[in-house]
């Protein structure tokens, strides 16, 4: 019998009961044809896979990182939670040692979602990979974390969520802002005062190749993971840089995914995006889960497969080296950078618009956040949308000091609703949640 050289967990969760519309590229089908590719191939009767169903994520999980508008429950339906506990289930069996790797194939995706919700932008309604990170620092302790996250869209929600944790690294590679939705991820994205240096954007031209791909893992991902040395490494393992998927312009292949995986090595890998759905995702998922249990994928190839269509110009190929050298410049000067603006003992703000595309709502915050010496700073963000509501939604850092701390509650505690629809507080350090309205 074949035996897997690493015992790996996989939890499916197709959503049967959650589509955005019938005919929508984010819909139920994108998982069962998968399914079935797993079944024939007879994945699960390998020693040393194992199937593991998803638990469901709770109102406590989602309140560790978001601030849910007006309440968790009017932004999620139950396929959201149950797919953020099947991500939950994967890292639970992976801090247990049950499983060396985990792979969570689960909808809807949600890295999109950022740490204010209104509603749902990108497919997103909650960060699936972010609840699971903060369920595991806070069950089992977790400190250091990397998020690669491979999706062909810029992982936006999850780059604000993380924008000023100084304790997580959030690596991401896709297609170049100025060609795709979100429209966001430059190399000049790098993180907030507490934390500059800590987001890594690799912002890759239109068609960029395998050759492209891992080129930039091995020359600026696996480098910069060498020195921050994780506790645990998640990627955000979106499918949709495919060169069939229908909503990106990109050229990589199902085998280039699984060596991808093979040198990431991720210790949880959690699905987003990916819309080719009978062309690319089922050979995709296979090789995936090959990867990650250190077997042969070698023979992994679609049906249509042509690599001298495929091949990568040498334009493109420059364009990704200067983006690899901007990203290491990044990297290399953000201690520096932190360490200045963290013992400046300013307040630094910044002014957003985001639109919510799935949901038609436009959202302008006001980022008001300390910078600290000794953790990551608290955080306020005045919240308005054009629907008419306001917040103040105010997080005090997992890792707080006491004067972050104490200026957190005070702010809560002086700050009367007055033009506020609603106030709340997040507090890390003792896994708290308030909320006046």
């Amino acid at each position: 019998m074949l035996s897997s050289k690493d015992k790996i967990g996989l939890v499916f969760f197709p959503a049967f009961d959650w589509a955005i519309d019938p005919t929508h590229p984010e819909r139920e089908e994108r998982l069962l044809y998968t399914q079935d590719q797993v079944f024939e191939e007879g994945i699960l009767d390998i020693e040393g896979i194992v199937e593991y169903k998803p638990d469901m994520a709770t109102v406590e999980d989602i309140r560790r990182v978001h601030f849910c508008i007006p309440d968790e429950l009017s932004v999620v339906t139950e396929s959201h939670l149950i797919s953020a506990g099947g991500a939950k289930k994967i890292g639970s069996e992976v801090l247990q040692k049950n499983i060396r790797r985990g792979f969570a194939l689960v909808r809807p995706p949600g890295h999109h979602a950022m740490r204010v919700v209104h509603g749902a932008r990108g497919f997103c309604n909650i960060n699936i990979e972010a609840v699971m990170i903060e369920y595991l620092r806070q069950t089992y302790g977790v400190d250091r974390v990397a998020i690669v996250d491979t999706d062909c869209h810029h992982g936006d929600g999850t780059q604000d969520i993380y924008w000023h944790d100084p304790d997580t690294l959030f690596l991401s590679v896709h297609q170049d802002g100025r060609t795709l939705y979100p429209g966001t991820g430059f190399t000049s994205e790098y993180g907030g005062p507490n934390a500059a240096g800590m987001t890594i954007n690799l912002p890759l031209p239109p068609r960029t190749s395998e050759e492209g791909f891992l080129y930039v893992l091995e020359n600026a991902i696996l480098p910069i993971l060498d020195e921050f040395k994780p506790e645990l490494i998640v990627n955000s393992a979106g499918q949709d840089n495919h060169y069939t998927d229908p909503i990106t312009d990109m050229n990589f292949t199902a085998r280039g995914y699984a060596e991808l995986t093979n040198r990431l090595k991720p210790d949880i890998a959690v699905l987003e995006g990916g819309y080719s759905i009978e062309s690319a995702l089922p050979y995709m998922n296979v090789g995936i889960i090959l990867a990650l249990a250190g077997l042969d994928y070698s023979r992994i190839r679609e049906p249509d497969y042509d690599p001298d269509k495929l091949r990568q110009g040498p334009e493109i190929s420059e364009k990704i080296e200067k983006v690899v050298e901007e990203a290491l410049e990044v990297w290399k000067r953000g201690p520096g950078i932190r360490e200045i603006k963290r013992h400046s003992g300013e307040f630094f703000r910044r002014q957003r618009h985001i639109f919510y595309d799935t949901d038609n709502i436009i959202e302008i915050q006001q980022e008001t956040v300390r910078a600290c010496p000794e953790c990551g700073g608290l955080l306020a963000i005045d919240s308005q949308t054009d629907r008419g509501r306001r917040i103040l939604a105010i997080h005090i850092p997992r890792k707080a000091c006491r004067q972050c701390r104490e200026a957190g509650y005070r702010l809560y505690d002086s700050t009367g609703l007055g033009e506020y629809n609603q106030i709340c507080l997040q507090d890390r350090t003792t896994d708290e949640y308030f909320s006046r309205k």
